[in-house]
This record gives C-alpha cells, structure tokens and sequence, in this order.
C-alpha cells in the first residue's frame, strides 16, 4: 500500500469504473498515492446497471438535503471500508476525494457537515446542496471545477460553494471553465492533478 489514497465518486447512473481512468492520467504526478473507485450503494433508479448514491426521481431543491442526508450511512461506509483497507483509516489527512456530478455532491457534504477531515475535496461540476454546519473539517482544502455551459448543474453552485465555504474557514477555490459543459476537460484534469500533488505531498 502506499502513503496516500484519492478515491473517486461517480456521478448517478454511473459505475466507479468510469472515474477510473483518471487514476491512470495522474499516476505520475502522484507516485505515492493509491487510487480507487467504488461503485454507489445503490442500483440506479433509472435502471441499467449503473449505480447512485442517492435518488433523483422527484428530486427538488427542498428534498436534495434530506436524500444526502439519509445517504450518509452508506456513503461513509463505503469511504471507511476504502480507507480501513488501505491502512489510513485514523489518517483521513492523507486522502482525498474526487467527485464529479453526484459523487461531488457527497464529497462536498462529507467536509461540510465535518464528518471527514480530508487532505483535499475535488468537484467536478458539484454543488454544495446544504449549509456548512461544521467546521471540524476546515483542515481539508477544496477544489471546485465546473463548465461554464453546463446544462445539468449550473456552474453557478460551484461558485456559491466556494463562497459558503470559504466564508467557514475553508481554503476553497472554484474554476469555471468557459464553454464547457457537463463533463470533465483536459484542463480541469490538469488543475486537479497539481491540487492533488499539492493537498497529499
């Protein structure tokens, strides 16, 4: 095993294996670290095989928080499993997150709500769905990327994240890239990889 661990969340309908390419693009820059890429605890509700960390059937911008909140469970299950496994499990300072769409939903709720003390969050094309009600996780630094044509979640919610986090102490810093949509760029790879470089060595 080595030193440190970036664990990548997928966004609803996918599967972790998608994420897991980047692990490949960014071994060099980060000798030291492990990565891995679960699937969702959940089937997908739209079907197929894909995987959730929570439902967006008749999701609104009132019931989101509920969901993420009663996805905390499963989701901290699965990232103490991940990092149990990999012998961090008392050194959370030495992981961190990547999320993209969903799984950078969950990834920003873990620091918010202070339930994991991270080395560093990602978000690609997130948002912060509730407040910041902890600051116990104001150690983790944060990074937000987000298209600025993205027709799924409006980079709008990155920038309002990286505001209501910093203003709870957090070091967090929000990218939009111009023309991009719902995705993940070159450049955002790029940005993350020297983040992550940064937050874990």
């Amino acid at each position: 095993m080595k030193e440190t661990l970036v664990i990548f969340l997928h966004g609803v309908g996918a599967r972790g294996g998608d994420l897991a390419p980047l692990g490949e693009i960014w071994a060099e820059a980060l000798p030291r670290t492990d990565f891995e890429a679960p699937d969702g605890p959940e089937p997908f509700v739209g079907g197929g095989p894909g995987r959730q960390w929570f439902s967006v059937a008749g999701v609104t911008e009132a019931n989101r928080p509920g969901r993420i909140v009663a996805a905390r469970p499963a989701f901290d299950a699965v990232i103490r499993g991940l990092t149990d496994r990999h012998g961090l499990g008392d050194r959370p300072d030495r992981v961190a997150l990547v999320g993209f769409s969903q799984g950078a939903i969950m990834a920003l709720d873990a620091v918010a709500s202070g339930r994991w003390k991270l080395a560093g969050v990602v978000a690609f094309s997130g948002r912060l769905a509730g407040a910041v009600t902890s600051r116990a996780a104001i150690d983790t630094n944060v990074l937000l990327v987000h298209g600025g044509s993205d027709p799924v979640i409006p980079a709008t919610e990155s920038v309002r994240a990286e505001a209501l986090l910093s203003r709870a102490g957090f070091s967090a810093r929000a990218k939009v890239i111009p023309g991009l949509g719902h995705t993940i760029s070159q450049e955002g790879m790029d940005r993350a990889g020297r983040f992550l470089a940064e937050v874990l060595y």
